[in-house]
């Protein structure tokens, strides 16, 4: 008995302190159009490819995103670059190979088939050059995060000067949406910071949509195919109850009914 009261007392501080801390964590993010939300959900090309020079220009010098292969971006459901864009994205990077036939390693321009470049060789070179801080892999950070693309939207939009009273270390920013406040992450956006080769103006806003849904075809990059999938399902349920509903009517029609 009284192990029982120990361990409905354990469970009943755990559920409290679960609830406390969702209840602290509760933000009200910064809301927009997502285009690929919903039933009938797709990705807006432009702002895909329009991501991908974001990241490339601005995040790529810190964060990686190791799942992703040049050829990716050609895919269907994605960026949609054409082949000769990804032939050209691709050589455009450094890949490190090897050894060759003297047992050498060597440099060589990038193919579609290899994953996209490695920012630093290993962790520590990467804690090293940030204070400390790993830049996470931004391959599935969308997933990773809680309030997913509304988070990363909201994080990018929310450095703001520390309020009166709040010390921060050096090399440490305050951000209003960053779980407690504190970021080792400098502002990485700016007005202009990026020039948009489709002419879209590159306000902070424009910029953080436009990665952030970059950033969410690389966790998901079959979230169309499977909205589609769900689309067909739902229709077909939709047939198969009518056709059961008609059968069951037919069938109990020829049943009399007692008086």
């Amino acid at each position: 008995m009284k192990n029982f009261i120990k361990l409905l007392s354990i469970i009943t501080i755990v559920f409290i302190t679960t609830v406390q801390s969702n209840s602290a964590e509760k933000v009200d993010y910064l809301k927009t159009d997502w285009s690929f939300k919903g039933i009938f959900g797709k990705f807006d090309r432009g702002s895909l490819q329009r991501g991908y020079q974001v990241y490339t220009e601005v995040c790529s010098s810190c964060h990686s995103m190791k799942y992703l292969s040049y050829r990716n971006l050609g895919e269907k459901g994605g960026p949609e670059f054409s082949e000769e864009a990804v032939k050209v994205i691709a050589a455009s990077f450094e890949v490190n190979d090897g050894p060759n036939a003297d047992g050498e390693m060597f440099t060589r321009p990038g193919k579609p088939s290899d994953k996209f470049i490695m920012p630093y060789d290993n962790v520590k070179a990467a804690q090293a050059a940030n204070g400390g801080a790993y830049p996470p892999d931004m391959s599935v950070l969308v997933k990773a995060r809680g309030g997913g693309v509304d988070y990363i939207y909201s994080l990018l939009q929310g450095y703001e000067d520390a309020p009166s009273g709040m010390i921060l270390d050096e090399g440490v920013h305050y951000n209003k949406y960053m779980y407690g406040n504190k970021i080792k992450m400098s502002a990485p956006l700016s007005e202009g910071v990026v020039e948009y080769r489709d002419g879209t103006e590159a306000t902070v806003e424009q910029m953080s949509k436009d990665v952030t849904t970059f950033l969410m075809w690389a966790a998901e990059p079959h979230l169309e195919s499977r909205h589609r999938m769900g689309f067909k399902a739902i229709v077909y349920l939709i047939i198969l109850t009518i056709l059961v509903y008609l059968s069951m009517k037919r069938i109990w029609s020829r049943i009399e009914t007692e008086v």
